[in-house]
C-alpha cells in the first residue's frame, strides 16, 4: 500500500491492496478503456449490466483510483457543469427530461452501490450555497436564484434560506443566507472507485493496472508488452489524457489539465461539530469566486478545497505535496468562515489533476468511423458526470436509442472536430494568471469591511470582466 500513500485522505483511509498484473500477452476484445477512474469503470459497468457476454477490458496506468477519482472533494451531485447553456436552445419537454435525468444521478449511483454492496460513506442530505464573508455574495446568489427560476427549475430543486434558516443547518460567520438544493450527495470517493473496480471484475470485466498505454489508433491499444485489438476502444483519461504518447495526444487540445487543492482537518469534537453544524450531511460552499466546496467527513473531519492551479503548457502536475502557501490560502478562507477552527491541525493535503472543455461544459461522443467514445471535460463536478458519462456512453457502444443519447452534451454521430480547442500557448497560461489575480484582487478587497464603495465596485466590475473572457 505504501506506493500510494498520501494520494489523499480518501486512499489514506483504504485498506492495503496491490496493484492488479499488467497486460501480458495479446488479446482480441469488444471494448478497450483507458483509465480505470469512474468514466472507465462506470462505462464497464453499464455495458456488462446489459450484455453480460460483451468481452471489456481497462487498462490503468497506475491503479484504479490513482487520479481524480480518488482525490476529489467528495461531491457528488445531480448536475453537469454548463448545463443551462447547453439546454438554453431545447424545448421545455427536453429541459424536463434532463432536468429529470441529472437530479437522478446521486439516487443512480445510490442504486448501485445498494446493489453491488459497496461501503463508501454515501449520505445524500443536499448542498448549501452559502452568501458569506461580504455582502456582494448576496447580490450575487440572489441573482443567480432568479437565474434557476427562470431556468425553470423550482423550490423543490432549489430553495431560497434565510440567515435563521441557514442557521438550522449551518453555522457560517457572516452568512447573508443561501440557496440549498437537495440533488447532492457526499461519499468516500476511494471507497466508491476501488469497490466499483471490484464490482466491474466480478461481471467478467479484465482490469489491468500499471499498463500504461503506449500507442493508439484506430481499433488497436498498445502497451509496453502487448497488443490490444478492439471493435471500440474508450479513452476515458480526463486530464491524463496529457500522459499519451506525442502521436496520439489529441485529447490535450480539448481537455486542458487543471489541478485540484484540497485540506483536510483533523477529527473534530461534537462540541465543534455543533458549533458548526453540518448534522445532517449537507455539502456547502461559499458564493466567492475562490471556488470552495466543502464536506463533513465520516470520521468527523471538514474536508476543504478552493480554486486550484494550471502549469504552463498544460503540464500534469505530478508533485502534489501541497506548498505552505497552498495550505494556507486555503486554511485563510475556512477560518474566516469558521473562526472557531482557528487552532485546528491540518492533518491531510492534498491535489489532483482534472480536465476542462474549452467552453467549460462536458461531452459525450461516438464517433463510428474511427471506433471510438469519448467523455470529458467535466471541470469540477465529475463524479456525477462520470455516472451519467458511463450510461450514455455504454448506450452509444450498444446502438441503444434511450433518452440519455437525446441530450445537447451528447453527438451520436460525432468525432474530434465537435470539440473546440484550446487556444496554443501562452494564451492559457496568461489567461490563467490574469484571471486568478483579478479573482484575488476582488477577495481581498471584498472581505475588508472599510474598504471605499468606488474600490468594492471596481474590484466586482474587473472580475467580472476577466469571468467573462475565459468563458
Amino acid at each position: 500500500m505504501s506506493a500510494w500513500k498520501n494520494i489523499s485522505l480518501w486512499m489514506d483511509q483504504l485498506d492495503s491492496f496491490d496493484a492488479r498484473p499488467p497486460l501480458e500477452n495479446d488479446c482480441q476484445v469488444d471494448v478497450a478503456i483507458m483509465g480505470a477512474g469512474f468514466t472507465g469503470l462506470w462505462t464497464a459497468y453499464y455495458l456488462k449490466q446489459q450484455q453480460p457476454d460483451l468481452n471489456v477490458i481497462i487498462l490503468e496506468s497506475e491503479v484504479a483510483g490513482f487520479g481524480a477519482s480518488g482525490r476529489n472533494g467528495g461531491w457528488l451531485m445531480g448536475q453537469i457543469s454548463g448545463q443551462d447553456t447547453l439546454l438554453e436552445a431545447s424545448d421545455e419537454a427536453l429541459k424536463q427530461l434532463a432536468h429529470n435525468i441529472l437530479h437522478d444521478i446521486p439516487d443512480e449511483v445510490a442504486r448501485v452501490i445498494a446493489k453491488e454492496n459497496i461501503a463508501c460513506d454515501y449520505k445524500k442530505a443536499g448542498v448549501l450555497y452559502v452568501a458569506a464573508r461580504y455582502t456582494e455574495q448576496k447580490y450575487r446568489l440572489l441573482e443567480y436564484f432568479n437565474e434557476l427560476k427562470q431556468a425553470g427549475y423550482n423550490q423543490t430543486d432549489y430553495e431560497w434560506l434565510n440567515t435563521s434558516q441557514l442557521e438550522k443547518k449551518l453555522n457560517i460567520s457572516s452568512s447573508f443566507g443561501a440557496i440549498f438544493s437537495p440533488h447532492c450527495a457526499t461519499i468516500q470517493p476511494a471507497k466508491l472507485v476501488r469497490g466499483l473496480a471490484d464490482a466491474v471484475e466480478n461481471l467478467g470485466v479484465r482490469i489491468y493496472e500499471k499498463s500504461p498505454v503506449t500507442a493508439w489508433k484506430q481499433g488497436e491499444l498498445r502497451t509496453e508488452k502487448a497488443c490490444v485489438s478492439a471493435k471500440w476502444i474508450v479513452p476515458a483519461l480526463e486530464a491524463y489524457g496529457a500522459q499519451l504518447p506525442a502521436s496520439v495526444k489529441k485529447l490535450n487540445q480539448y481537455h486542458l489539465p487543471v489541478q485540484s487543492l484540497i485540506i483536510a482537518t483533523e477529527p473534530l469534537s461534537e462540541e465543534l461539530w455543533h458549533s458548526i453544524g453540518l448534522a445532517s450531511g449537507e455539502a456547502f460552499a461559499d458564493n466567492s469566486r475562490q471556488v470552495t466546496y466543502g464536506i463533513r467527513s465520516a470520521d468527523n473531519r471538514l474536508v476543504f478545497g478552493a480554486r486550484g492551479t494550471y502549469q504552463f503548457g498544460a503540464k500534469l502536475r505530478e508533485n502534489f505535496q501541497l506548498t505552505t502557501q497552498e495550505i494556507d490560502d486555503r486554511r485563510r478562507i475556512l477560518v474566516e468562515l469558521f473562526p472557531q477552527l482557528h487552532a485546528t491541525q491540518i492533518t491531510h493535503a492534498w491535489g489532483g489533476n482534472l480536465a476542462v472543455s474549452r467552453r467549460f461544459s462536458p461531452h459525450m461522443i461516438k464517433d463510428e468511423k474511427q471506433g471510438f467514445v469519448l467523455s470529458g471535460g467535466y471541470g469540477g463536478e465529475g463524479v456525477g458526470a462520470t455516472n451519467l458519462a458511463g450510461r450514455t456512453l455504454a448506450d452509444l457502444i450498444l446502438g441503444n436509442d434511450t433518452d440519455l443519447i437525446k441530450m445537447p452534451w451528447v453527438k451520436a454521430q460525432g468525432s474530434f472536430h465537435d470539440l473546440t480547442k484550446w487556444e496554443s500557448e501562452p494564451l492559457p497560461w496568461l489567461g490563467y494568471k490574469s484571471v486568478i489575480k483579478a479573482f484575488d484582487f476582488e477577495d481581498k478587497v471584498l472581505t475588508q469591511d472599510d474598504a471605499a464603495k468606488w474600490k468594492r465596485q471596481l474590484a466586482e466590475k474587473v472580475a467580472d470582466v476577466f469571468e467573462k473572457i475565459v468563458q
